[in-house]
């Protein structure tokens, strides 16, 4: 994974859930739909994101597999995202197996 340093506070966290905010108040990138995170994640361009906490489903019919599908495809090139860690955290346990062994899978 690439190092480039973020110019945001580090530690950069990205979170993306349709509700839900970190209780302890830590700062943080929030992204509401998978259209709001696809925009988040065009503007960081390369920038590392340290922490990228991600929910399946994100109200209604949207889902986090758009950013999923991307994540994949980007990791088979130059372009790779540069993340430290992501974290799962949905209900939807089925989507959430599904969300680790494609990222897994991917590197």
């Amino acid at each position: 994974m690439p190092t480039t340093q973020s110019p945001h506070t580090a530690p950069l966290t990205v979170l993306i859930d349709d509700a839900r905010a970190f209780r302890d108040g830590r700062a943080a990138l929030v992204a509401r739909s998978s259209r709001e995170v696809l925009a988040l994640l065009e503007s960081l361009g390369r920038w590392r994101i340290d922490d990228l906490w991600l929910d399946h489903d994100l109200g209604g019919d949207d889902t986090i597999r758009p950013v999923v599908d991307l994540m994949v495809q980007l990791a088979n090139t130059e372009m790779a995202m540069n993340v430290g860690r992501i974290h799962i955290h949905t209900a939807n346990v089925g989507a959430g197996i599904w969300m680790r062994a494609q990222l897994e899978a991917a590197g």
